[in-house]
Formats: C-alpha cells, structure tokens, sequence
C-alpha cells in the first residue's frame, strides 16, 4: 500500500506531458508507447493466459493507447478484435493506428458492433481518458451503456470512458440517475492517480487502480529538463491517503508523520512536554462518545486528557481507564478556568456534548485561541450561528460529514449534487478547499472519500471504500479524539488531521469486519508500530 502519493489533476497532467515533451529528451509516441506497454503488461499479469480481447480505441491519445495495446497483446497471442473512429486522431495516435492497421483491421465503434464479439472475452475502453470534458452522446453514449454490464472483465486505460477525472463525477449524470456506470475490474492510470480515480464514483468505477510510471516522475518532482532515469517499476494504490502538492507549504509526507511519531515518542520528556488534551462531556446519560474520543486521544500519544462533563455525570466517568482524568465544566466560566492553564494544548468539542452546551462554551474556547476539534454538536452549533466563522483559525479543525457540511456551507453542497454538463465538474475536493478559505480552518470533510483541506488551498484525500464496516456508529467520535490527541502533542492542524484519518483508517484495516468504534482506540499502538517501522 502507498502512502503519501502526489496527485495531478487533468490540467496538470497535460503540462507535465507537454514539459517532459518540450525538453527534447522523449517524444510523444515514446509516452505512447510506454502507456499502452504498461497496460498490456497488466493484462498479462492478471490473464497469463492468452484469450479473446476486443480494444475500444477513440479518437484522441487514449485510443492511441488503445491501438498500441492491441498491437502488444497480438504479439502476445492474444486473438484481438479492435473496434476505432474513421476520423483521423492526432499526429502520435495516427502513426500507432497505422501499425496496427498493418495487423488488423479496425471495425467500426458502434455498440452493434460490439455486440458481434460474441462469448466471454475480455474488453479495453480506450476511447475518452483524463482530458474528457463533456458528456459521451449518440452512439459513443449508446455503446457506453452496452459496456457498463461487462464488469471485471472490462479494463479501464487512464479511467473508465465518461468519468471527469478532477471530480469523480460522470458527465452529463447525476449519482442516483446514471444511465450507465462502467465499473472496470481493472484501471491503468499514468504517473499519478487523479483526484477522480478517488472521489465519488472513481472507486467504484474504476475497481482495482494501478498506477503505471512512464518515465515523467523527474519533470513532476523538479521541473528538470535533463533526462530522467528509467521508468521505475509499476505501483499499486489500494486507497491509501494521497497529498495533493502545493507549492506554499506541503504537508508532512506518510515518512515525515512516522518519523515525527517515532521522535515524539522518545526521550526524557514529561507528560506535559506531549500535551494537555481537554474532552467536553455532556450531562449523565451522554457519556459515550466523549469517553471514545478520550480513550483516543489518549492512545496516539496526548501526555495528559482529561474529560469534562458536567458535575452531575462525573460517577458516569469514574469507570476505566484510569490514565483519564476526570474534571467537571457546568458552563463557559468552569471552561475559562480550565483554559487558563496555558499547559491545555488542544480541546475536543462536539462528541455527545449537545447542541445547547456546544453553543454556550464555543465563544470561549475561540477567545482562547487553543488548537481544536469541532465535531458533531459544535459543528451544528456554529451553523446556528449567524456569523458562524468569527474566530475560527488555522489550528482549529472542523470534521463535517456531508449533512453538517451542508448546514455549515450550504451554497457549496448544492454545487456538489448539481448534474455536471462539462468538466472539471466541481468536486468534493474544491468543496473542502472553497470551505476551508471561507472558514479560515481546516476542514475534514468525512465519507469513503474523506478529504482534508488547509486555508491555504493545501489538501489530502484518504480513500476508505474498502473499509465499509469503518461506518459504524462512534467511529467518528474516536477520530476526533486521534486528532485532538496529536494536536495537542504539537502537529499542526493539517498534519494532524491528515494523519488522525490516517491512522483511524489503518487501524480499522487492521481489525476487519465486525468492527465496532470501541475496538479502534486498543488498535492505535499497533498502527503506531507499524507506521513508525
């Protein structure tokens, strides 16, 4: 599994394209080839055996690809069947359609005639990849609809055929309306994955996802005109986090989290020296969650937590562990109190604390300036406010699921459920960035597609369809309580948020169907094991 892995969207793909090409050292046709090799290879490895395949090439470089993979499998012993345009594609494309045209012939790319193929075979769409900026109409659209029952035996070249490859999102359809939905059993992507490889519905579309390296890794990491090294070997993305690079201030890479784990948890220091993390309970009866988000916070490292509620629930609270502390707030002036011991590092508000007490202690928390966690009620606290932005900042994180997201920033919810008629179709990653410039905070907006976005446009996606049983209830309560853990141990709210999904993601990963939210806060030190090394 990867961690840590640049994404590019659509735009800079193709200027990373164009700046590898324009510096002399390697051609179009070369990428081409390179491409369609990777696939073909893939193809390979997951059939050794030589079968049937029919190649859907369309009229730009993606059918280019297609060709040279029809081309690769022949050589192979592969019976191949290449369905094309008559229009004449681009220069690089051409010449690879006239090698294969010396093969074999090309039919026509129509879903009459992909119905004559005839048996179980397999098939490669290779007619629209990352540059698809409009929806597939007429008989293209037509086909499309015929190719999207053939399920894993369907490869997808850069992506499956209509997906915007910058949102997740298809073209010209809404989520709950597709007329089609091609879900490949296998996508080979170039380079890096694209932000609709991960969001909406690029998981589900695009089945097993590799990342195939074409030799451009030099001119994306540096800009260099010099030749880069050879190809490195192919890599496999299981939906792990990826960063998004931003030239302002990247993010702590998945190597620097695990070293600065590695460094914080080592030395003389006292428990003072790894932070001060406060959980706000609510009266007796509400308990739970806020005890999940402590037992977190205290797993991933925070030197002391201590647990809020009210003074009437404290026997509720009296129960194991007993690394917890334990101290009643009734209202805004205990809560001022508390804070002002300057050693309170980071503070966790929202778990099971309720709507009402939420919005009486949220002024002063923000008048304190501490690092924080705002989820659940305090998130539907500040949407009730009429000026719900006023003293958030950039070490305070907001963890909306999409409900409370669209309470808290409705105007930016609504663009995400509008069908896109063109691409790049506005996506869940603009929506955290637009949130978190507006909000002033860094916002981790929650689901399968969990994304993480600073005020500075710097952002991360961690990926979790393949970690269904993770939506189970309390299970976003133990992810406040990581990151206010690792907030209060210094991490700044980014990083601390990125790697709190991280780490809640991998420990899930790690106990497997069945999982209930009490089980994730016992989990962290073995992910704290292997995330360190």
């Amino acid at each position: 599994m990867l961690d840590g892995t640049e994404i590019l969207t659509s735009a800079q793909m193709r200027a990373l394209e164009s700046r590898a090409m324009a510096s002399g050292t390697v051609t179009g046709l070369q990428l081409m080839e390179r491409a369609g090799s990777a696939v073909a290879g893939q193809i390979r490895l997951r059939w050794p055996v030589p079968g049937r395949v029919t190649v859907l090439c369309g009229p730009g470089n993606n059918g280019g690809d297609g060709y040279v993979i029809a081309r690769l499998l022949h050589e192979a012993g592969w019976r191949v069947r290449v369905l094309g345009l008559p229009a004449p594609p681009g220069p690089d494309a051409a010449q690879m359609k006239d090698r294969w045209q010396r093969i074999g012939p090309i039919l026509p790319l129509t879903r009459a005639e992909l119905q004559q193929g005839g048996g179980p075979h397999l098939h490669v769409d290779a007619i629209f990849g990352t540059g698809l900026t409009r929806p597939p109409t007429g008989e293209i659209a037509q086909l499309l609809r015929h190719l999207a029952g053939f399920g894993g035996d369907l490869v997808a070249v850069d992506c499956p055929s209509g997906l915007c490859m910058d949102s997740g999102a298809m073209l010209g359809q809404s989520r709950e309306d597709a007329q089609y939905l091609l879900r490949a059993g296998l996508t080979v992507a170039f380079d890096s994955p694209k932000p609709g490889h991960l969001l909406g519905l690029g998981p589900e579309c695009c089945g097993r996802l590799v990342i195939a390296d074409i030799g451009l890794h030099d001119w994306r990491v540096t800009g260099a005109d010099d030749p880069p090294a050879a190809p490195r070997p192919l890599t496999e993305a299981i939906w792990p986090e990826f960063d998004i690079p931003d030239s302002r201030r990247p993010a702590l890479s998945a190597q620097k989290q695990a070293q600065w784990l590695s460094r914080r948890g080592s030395g003389r220091g006292h428990k003072f020296s790894h932070g001060h993390a406060l959980v706000i309970a609510r009266g007796i009866g509400h308990g739970g969650a806020a005890r999940l988000a402590a037992r977190a916070a205290l797993r991933i490292g925070a030197g002391l937590v201590t647990i809020c509620p009210t003074g009437s629930a404290l026997i509720e609270h009296s129960a194991p562990p007993d690394a917890l502390m334990r101290k009643q707030v009734n209202d805004a002036e205990d809560l001022a109190k508390m804070l002002a011991d300057r050693r309170i590092t980071s503070v966790c508000l929202g778990p099971g604390c309720g709507i009402d007490r939420a919005s009486d202690l949220l002024p002063v928390l923000l008048a304190s300036a501490r690092a924080a966690v705002l989820d659940a009620d305090a998130l539907t606290a500040l949407a009730m406010d009429d000026t719900p932005f006023r003293g958030l900042h950039g070490n305070i994180v907001l963890t909306p699921h999409l409900g409370e997201f669209a309470r808290l920033f409705p105007d930016l919810a609504r663009r995400l459920t509008e069908t896109p008629d063109s691409g790049p179709a506005y996506s869940k990653l603009d929506a955290a960035r637009d949130a978190a410039a507006r909000s002033k905070a860094v916002v981790l907006l929650k689901g399968p597609d969990s994304v993480i976005a600073a005020p500075d446009g710097h952002a991360a996606i961690h990926s979790a369809f393949d970690i269904p049983w993770l939506a189970t209830a309390g299970a976003g309560d133990v992810l406040a309580g990581i990151i206010t853990g690792l907030l209060a141990r210094g991490l700044p709210a980014l990083d601390a948020a990125s790697l709190g999904t991280r780490v809640h993601a991998k420990a899930a990963r790690l106990f497997g169907p069945g999982l209930i939210a009490d089980d994730l806060p016992d989990l962290i030190p073995q992910v704290l094991r292997d995330i360190s090394g």
